[in-house]
């Protein structure tokens, strides 16, 4: 999407919402085939499907978008209430096995490390009583994808300030999961 197609007014109301969708669509795609890992740990979910179903729970909604980023930020954390939602149900079934794992990449400053999606959830409500900045700063850079530009705008900061409360919630984060 070109940076004029950025810089436009996100539409408003539900019909809107379809349109929305239609202008953001390979980009929630490639979020959601990022949320999902590419060697295929969620076997049960396909990108095209989580973006589907994200869809779903955000035309029942009657929101308004203030722009792309706020519409793709709000999309990032159906997904991602989608997967915990999923990988509650799957452990539930399992009693404790099957669990979901994301890499951490980016959130540490050597190799990557695994976690548990459920595990993850945990830690960023925790983080949120921390800081409730800190852990949106995490759901939209880590989870939504969301540069530090769109991150700035979507939570009406400047992108240093995000760069800063980025720095400190992988901190807080490596420290909790260290734990």
């Amino acid at each position: 999407m070109s940076t004029t197609d950025d810089a436009q007014p996100a539409p408003r109301g539900r019909d809107d919402t379809d349109e929305l969708l239609a202008l953001v669509y390979d980009d929630l795609k490639r979020r959601a085939a990022g949320m999902l890992g590419a060697g295929g740990r969620h076997a049960t979910l396909q990108p095209t499907a989580l973006v589907h179903e994200a869809y779903a729970r955000l035309a029942q909604r009657s929101a308004h978008w203030a722009d792309r980023a706020h519409f793709l930020s709000t999309a990032a954390r159906a997904m991602r209430q989608i997967l915990i939602d999923h990988a509650r149900a799957r452990r539930a079934g399992k009693r404790g096995g099957n669990h979901v794992r994301v890499t951490l990449q980016g959130l540490s400053d050597g190799a990557d490390r695994e976690l548990d999606l459920v595990e993850l959830d945990d830690a960023l409500r925790e983080l949120s009583d921390v800081s409730e900045r800190f852990a949106k700063v995490v759901e939209l850079r880590f989870l939504g994808g969301l540069t530090l530009d769109e991150t700035a705008e979507v939570l009406g900061v400047t992108a240093r300030t995000v760069s800063n409360d980025w720095r400190a919630a992988r901190a807080w984060l490596r420290d909790r999961i260290a734990r």
